[in-house]
């Protein structure tokens, strides 16, 4: 059975920008999946990203491909605020990214992981079995589809999460349903419009809170009151993305009420002319009854003062978010999982990502609990990358002197 230091599971921003931060330390590794997957496959045809340009890079540690560079290189239109990226050129570029820093990307997936006396047992699925000394959980939201309980008895011909669809044609002449009120709700309903569908949108919500553009340059008083970061404006925020570390010493139940309460629902300025007007909202109601009749669904809807309406419509498609929940990694055996300390079911981690299984890690999503709200943004990659490199590089180093006693003290006596 081969060995190896590290491996990755996850070949998006994260798991891609990690191994790019490994390959430059000389860290031997392998990291596992598709190429920007979950962007590929799971989000639709003609999206555009809700971050600004500058925030929307992958890293290397000289940060010398950034999606500035390459949308010059390729002669693509592009603008550091204001300008949205398209989905194809974020793709594209990742797709790039990975060629020039991970080419050693092996495009498998993990089926099982297990403790073992090496560190960890993963096979993959083509059967190959080898063990790692340390695990980095790359995984990003593609396992955390999240259906309210008053949708998800419905079957899945006439009701889908929004994380299933990247071709919307199938929908046109259809009658479809979008329920939420965040961005990917309003993308939704813009390109399902587009897409010749005849679309509503239902949400709680009793408003839509589309985004401010941009203005570059700023004036001067909005940069004091309001200092730009790479999830958003305020104070608030320039804490969340300058001190990731320090959040992570916070209290709980101070970190948990902050990562669910900041930057709630809210569509990009950019979608706004292209569904008000066009996409009739049904906004401020809750769903007291759902099901499925003649292939149909019909929903019963209820606001506030008591008023309730019928809708049916062929399809619905939920665009209510994800919520990080490790029972959905099925690539862990029980017994591995079940002894991971978790708190609202998202692993409680230390200040270098590791769980409380000593080599497991988690990024990405997974981490925000611990790290905070930047964590939901490809915009934290470069924090993680840094400070797990640096933390793998360390123990690894560690464990090889503890494995070698006589070879580090050869050493230790030469220098």
């Amino acid at each position: 059975m081969t060995k190896c230091p590290v491996a990755i599971i996850g070949a998006g921003p994260y798991g891609l920008s990690i191994a790019a931060y490994l390959r430059a330390r000389g860290i031997d590794f392998r990291i596992f999946g598709n190429t920007m997957s979950t962007w590929l496959t799971q989000m639709p045809k003609g999206m555009r990203l809700k971050s600004e340009g500058f925030a929307s890079s992958l890293y290397d540690p000289a940060s010398d491909f950034t999606l500035g560079e390459y949308c010059r290189e390729q002669g693509l239109p592009y603008a550091d605020l204001g300008l949205p990226v398209p989905i194809n050129t974020f793709t594209s570029y990742g797709l790039e990214f990975q060629k020039k820093y991970v080419p050693d990307l092996e495009n498998k997936l993990v089926t099982s992981l297990t403790r073992s006396s090496e560190g960890f047992e993963i096979t993959l699925n083509n059967r190959e079995t080898f063990t790692a000394s340390k695990v980095v959980v790359a995984v990003g939201l593609t396992h955390f589809g999240y259906l309210p309980p008053d949708l998800s008895s419905l079957p899945a011909e006439v009701l889908s999460h929004s994380s299933m669809h990247s071709d919307l044609s199938r929908f046109k002449g259809r009658k479809v349903i979008v329920i939420g009120a965040g961005a990917s709700a309003l993308d939704l309903a813009a390109l399902l419009y587009q897409s010749g569908a005849e679309v509503q949108l239902a949400a709680r919500s009793k408003v839509i809170r589309f985004h401010d553009k941009a203005v570059c340059p700023r004036p001067l008083l909005q940069r004091v009151r309001r200092p730009l970061t790479g999830i958003g404006n305020g104070w608030k925020l320039m804490f969340y993305t300058h001190a990731p570390g320090v959040f992570q010493r916070m209290s709980e139940e101070y970190r948990l009420n902050v990562v669910k309460t900041t930057l709630g629902p809210a569509p990009g300025w950019f979608i706004k002319d292209e569904v008000v007007g066009k996409v009739p909202f049904h906004l401020g109601v809750k769903i007291t009854r759902a099901q499925e009749k003649n292939s149909q669904i019909h929903f019963e809807l209820e606001s506030g003062d008591g008023t309730r309406k019928t809708l049916v419509a062929d399809h619905c498609i939920a665009a209510t978010g994800y919520k990080v929940d490790l029972s959905r990694l099925r690539f862990f055996d029980t017994q591995t999982r079940d002894a991971i300390r978790c708190v609202e079911h998202s692993p409680v981690l230390s200040s270098n990502f590791e769980s409380s299984v000593q080599g497991i890690h988690f990024v990405g999503a997974s981490s925000a609990n611990s790290f905070g709200p930047l964590m939901r943004f490809a915009f934290g990659a470069k924090f993680t990358a840094k400070q797990l490199t640096r933390h793998l590089a360390e123990s690894l180093k560690k464990h090889s002197m503890m494995s070698n006693p006589v070879k580090s003290q050869a050493a230790s006596v030469m220098s």
